[in-house]
């Protein structure tokens, strides 16, 4: 090798341009029978210590620090296809377009991605009616699931869409507006379908009431085959720091107290049962369990799975 000689090659290309977003989002694991997808509507910027209540703003920072983040974070905004064989279940919509470009409206890329068509689902599940999980439902004038039935707990609409929610003068106003414009389209169309305390959507899915957050708040209990799903929408905003304390609310809860009783509640069954947990606003796919840890709670994400059956995979390799 000559002294002095160039290390590289005389006909340097230009670097690559940098991407820097994100491919469609979405994750898929077996529950039983069941094939579940989690599906990313991208991440919206939030400020934790404008928002959580019951805390300090140097509270929030010291907890959300300890994960190695900083105020303002990205929350995710997450929701789950379940295809049972029979019916295909979408919980959650995503926020549409309500929140402007680039920030979140991501759900219909995702759910194309994972191989599926809007006109395929059957049936939409809302945990509540706020715009983060309702925005999705519309494509500018038209219903962005043309054949799906629409169900959310009959308090839920009775309060966003009714007389029930406008007696609340300290909730915002535009988040009536904003219920009317996305559920409205399919109450007119005959394709809203409200249900009751503890109800059974499909078989293998059933609601279950969890007021506080909003006054029809519900999750969702997906089982099969002697597994379990907990689809848990705003039990939980902020991981970092609800997990640590529990009682930190967040001013989108209508009712604080009733929604830190419903979380605590969540939290203690959830770790005794080592239940599998969707949350809408966990780091995407948010898919965990929890542990109790001192007077507090661990969050444990779903291990990874190629999607190859366990028992093929051994069979090939004997």
């Amino acid at each position: 090798m000559l002294s002095g000689a160039p290390l590289l090659s005389s006909s340097v290309h230009a670097a690559a341009p940098q991407v820097r977003t994100q491919a469609p989002g979405f994750h898929r694991m077996m529950l039983g029978d069941f094939e579940v997808t989690a599906l990313s509507d991208g991440t919206v910027p939030q400020t934790v210590s404008e928002v959580a209540k019951g805390t300090t703003p140097g509270r929030v920072k010291e907890l959300l620090s300890r994960d190695h983040l900083e105020d303002p974070i990205e929350a995710s905004i997450n929701a789950f296809l379940i295809n049972t064989g029979t019916a295909l279940v979408l919980v959650e919509t995503g926020s549409g377009s309500f929140f402007g470009p680039g920030v979140g409206g991501q759900l219909q890329q995702s759910l194309q991605a994972a191989g599926y068509r809007p006109e395929q689902i059957d049936v939409v599940l809302l945990t509540h009616i706020h715009s983060d999980h309702s925005g999705g439902l519309m494509s500018k004038t038209s219903r962005a699931f043309p054949n799906a039935i629409l169900r959310a707990h009959a308090r839920e609409v009775g309060f966003w869409l009714g007389r029930d929610g406008q007696a609340k003068g300290s909730v915002d106003p535009k988040f009536f507006e904003e219920a009317r414009a996305m559920v409205g389209p399919y109450q007119d169309a005959g394709k809203l379908k409200t249900f009751a305390d503890g109800d059974a959507i499909v078989p293998g899915i059933r609601a279950m009431p969890t007021p506080g957050h909003t006054p029809g708040h519900s999750v969702y209990v997906v089982e099969s085959r002697g597994a379990r799903l907990v689809l848990w929408g705003d039990l939980m905003h902020f991981g970092s720091v609800q997990l640590r304390e529990p009682s930190v609310t967040v001013a989108y809860d209508v009712d604080e107290r009733a929604a830190a009783a419903q979380r605590a509640r969540a939290f203690t069954e959830a770790a005794k049962r080592g239940d599998l947990i969707g949350l809408a606003h966990m780091p995407f796919p948010g898919l965990g369990r929890l542990s109790a840890e001192g007077k507090g709670y661990r969050w444990i994400p779903l291990n990874y799975s190629s999607g190859q059956r366990w028992e093929d995979t051994k069979a090939r390799a004997e």
